[in-house]
């Protein structure tokens, strides 16, 4: 046990933050900022292949498949080789690790939250769709104003469960040299080599604690999206008939 104490004492803030400031930013800081942007920068585009995945155009809703199908059904290791060779030739000029890795998280990710947008979307009662159409909105003015608010507070847990999926898939950055944690802990395991279970214990009880808190966090989620679901709602049929007469008079 105390070569745990030992391990953390000696290297505690290289597997926490890398070289930093006297090297790149690495260890579980890298690790975290690494899956925050990815999961940022692929939200819109996971929407915009979600929508696509539901469009009046034939042509687009199988672009949109394609896409979707092709990206799950490859392995990531496979997603980052082709980001690292296609990279530097789009931008003209080499690509450091940490751009590589998100960028292969942006379009790899954008694929299941493209899944989880569409699933969001079809379970809402089309009654919504309806009823918005039935007070003169247009086509994209009710999926902005009525459709796209439910669906995804709606799919919050199923979200904050794919941030979880990122976190671990930011290990496949070591192979590309990305300092994030696993890369940190190898570094401490090459000072050391003699201690690599004691060493990648220690990064594997970090995955674990991170991606526990974010799991706790999406089933309370859940539970409070379920609650509110179920809460019975105050009876306002009154109120609503003479707003949908004024309206529709107004008009």
């Amino acid at each position: 046990m105390s070569d745990f104490f030992s391990i953390l004492h000696n290297n505690g803030m290289l597997l926490l933050m890398g070289q930093y400031p006297q090297g790149p930013l690495g260890g579980i800081l890298c690790t975290l900022l690494l899956s925050l942007l990815g999961v940022i920068l692929a939200f819109p585009v996971g929407i915009l292949i979600g929508l696509a995945r539901l469009a009046h155009w034939r042509w687009l809703r199988i672009v949109a498949a394609c896409w979707v199908y092709m990206l799950r059904g490859v392995p990531l290791l496979m997603v980052v080789f082709w980001t690292y060779f296609c990279v530097p030739l789009l931008v003209g000029h080499d690509a450091g690790g940490f751009a590589t890795m998100l960028c292969t998280l942006v379009v790899y990710e954008s694929a299941y939250i493209a899944e989880i947008v569409r699933g969001g979307i079809q379970a809402l009662p089309a009654g919504q769709n309806e009823a918005a159409r039935a007070l003169g909105m247009g086509h994209l003015r009710t999926l902005w104003l009525v459709i796209l608010p439910q669906a995804l507070y709606n799919t919050l847990p199923s979200l904050v469960s794919q941030l979880v999926s990122i976190i671990k898939d930011t290990s496949l950055g070591y192979v590309i040299n990305v300092p994030e944690l696993t890369y940190a802990a190898n570094q401490v395991n090459n000072q050391l080599l003699t201690k690599p279970f004691q060493v990648f214990a220690i990064v594997a009880l970090g995955y674990y604690l991170i991606n526990f808190t974010l799991t706790w966090l999406a089933h309370r989620l859940e539970k409070r999206i379920t609650d509110k679901r179920q809460r019975p709602q105050p009876e306002n049929n009154t109120m609503t008939t003479p707003m949908v007469l004024s309206q529709s008079q107004s008009q």
